[in-house]
C-alpha cells in the first residue's frame, strides 16, 4: 500500500485510509491533529503521504 499512494493524498483518499468522516479530517487539519497542505489558487487541501502514514501508525 505505501508504495503505490501518491506523495500527496486528497481528502477521500485519506478518508479511505483512515476510514474517518471528511469532516473529521477537516476539524484534525484546523486543530493541528494531522495538517494538510494547501495547493493551488482554490487551496485546496492535500495530505502528505508520509504525515498520514504516521498517523496510522501512532494511533493503532
Amino acid at each position: 500500500m505505501k508504495n503505490d499512494l501518491p506523495e500527496y493524498l486528497s481528502l477521500p483518499e485519506v478518508v479511505k485510509i483512515l476510514k474517518v468522516h471528511p469532516n473529521t479530517l477537516r476539524n484534525w487539519d484546523k486543530d493541528g491533529t494531522l495538517k494538510a497542505v494547501r495547493i493551488g489558487k482554490r487551496n485546496i487541501r492535500r495530505w502528505k503521504k508520509s504525515d498520514v502514514l504516521q498517523f496510522l501508525e501512532t494511533e493503532q
